[in-house]
């Protein structure tokens, strides 16, 4: 496998790498890197925590640093835009880019929602060179003309099955519109279908596609396992998963923010410390509930679908579907935040019976069959399924044909004893 440097990155860069303890590349690094360094356009898929942020963001800095006088420093142009669905994300690749550029003069600025805007349009009164941002803030800044994108040369989006899908779509056709066509597009993402691998080709200049595990699969350091249980006892068995396994960091995830909530609020109940992390949270809330959850203050992170997508949290161990996800996609990037990195993980999906059809959408995007267990003591029951509505039917015909058997028994009772009429 070729060194940092065999790849064509500045000395700067890969003795930065160096002093970061990053030795060799990763297969995503090694095929993605010298394809960005010559210009191409790529639509790249690895698994998650394989090391994509640095296989867009090594090539793009060691390009800006080849460049450096180009930019005009008293204008607000941005030089590389990197797009991201979350705000996690976003705090996440800033985090990497600036460590790779610690010993440049390369100007990186994040830009995101649930933050004061007033601080990020001082950032960036002069532009920047790499401009890392959600959708929505990002389309703030450009309204109130804070910055350009006229003259950007490299457009990343992270994630870029979820930037391509209904959600952000819209969003992503504005930003479009307003960003320099000669630029070079790289999109990367641990997952795409074939659609939303149509959209992007659309919107790329004859791509190169770099593939280095199958398409939507999951690391094989991950053991998955279901255990179909009652809805209405799932938070039951977290609880007694917890404890009895003695788990001291667990990743939840559940599909609404309301239910976030309450499930933290019902760990607590039972001795487990837990925080919520979802939407609806203030951007300093959140932080603080990953920043306690990595620190070990707290012992259950409860999250929806909002931190699949760029939490990095380093050797966790545990991650819990305690809703399955609505989009099979999502499994993935789900579990993704364990077995990072060669580490080994383990994946737990609490499934009630009438989510079963969503495990067969995860199955048929993975291409496998997962494997389901019964715990004992909390095997599921009839009457959390949709067998409980067949079997009140059933109560329902059976009371009725009694009640027309009572009813002609009581008739024939009557009518004994009455006497014929003559004819």
């Amino acid at each position: 496998m070729p060194s940092f440097d065999q790849l064509g990155l500045s000395p700067t860069l890969t003795k930065t790498l160096n002093k970061l303890g990053f030795s060799t590349p990763t297969q995503i690094q090694e095929q993605a890197i010298p394809v960005v360094m010559q210009g191409k356009d790529v639509l790249a898929g690895a698994q998650t925590g394989t090391g994509k942020t640095a296989a867009f963001g090594l090539p793009i800095l060691n390009k800006i640093l080849d460049a450096s006088d180009e930019r005009d420093r008293q204008s607000n142009d941005v030089l590389a835009l990197i797009v991201v669905p979350t705000r996690e994300l976003a705090q996440q690749v800033f985090e990497s880019l600036t460590a790779y550029a610690e010993s440049t003069k390369i100007e990186i600025v994040t830009a995101y929602g649930g933050t004061s805007i007033n601080t990020q349009t001082r950032n960036l009164e002069y532009g920047c060179d790499v401009l890392i941002a959600t959708p929505g803030r990002l389309l703030d800044h450009l309204y109130c003309k804070n910055i350009s994108l006229k003259k950007t040369k490299y457009l990343v989006l992270d994630e870029a099955d979820r930037m391509l899908d209904m959600g952000f779509m819209p969003d992503v056709q504005r930003i479009l519109k307003q960003i320099n066509a000669n630029r070079q597009t790289l999109f990367f993402s641990a997952t795409f279908d074939k659609k939303i691998k149509a959209i992007a080709y659309r919107l790329m200049n004859e791509p190169v596609e770099v593939q280095v595990t199958p398409s939507n699969s999951t690391a094989e350091t991950v053991k998955q396992v279901v255990y179909p249980v009652d809805k209405k006892r799932k938070a039951e068995l977290l609880a007694y998963l917890i404890g009895s396994r003695n788990w001291h960091q667990v990743l939840v995830f559940t599909k609404t923010k309301q239910g976030s909530d309450s499930l933290a609020k019902e760990l607590k109940l039972d001795g487990i410390v837990a925080a919520s992390i979802n939407g609806d949270k203030s951007q300093g809330a959140r932080q603080k509930a990953l920043d306690d959850f990595k620190s070990g203050k707290v012992r259950a992170l409860i999250a929806t679908d909002v931190a699949a997508r760029g939490l990095d949290i380093n050797q966790l161990e545990q991650v819990i579907n305690y809703d399955m996800p609505y989009k099979a996609e999502d499994y993935v990037h789900r579990i993704g935040r364990t077995g990072r990195a060669g580490y080994e993980g383990i994946a737990i999906s609490l499934m009630s019976k009438d989510e079963e059809y969503l495990l067969a959408a995860i199955e048929r995007l993975l291409d496998t069959r997962l494997p389901q267990e019964w715990l004992q003591g909390f095997e599921p029951s009839l009457e959390d399924t949709g067998d409980n509505e067949l079997k009140q039917t059933k109560r329902s015909k059976s009371r009725s044909a009694e009640k027309r058997k009572l009813k002609a028994q009581m008739k024939i009772h009557s009518n004994r004893g009455k006497k014929k009429p003559n004819k």
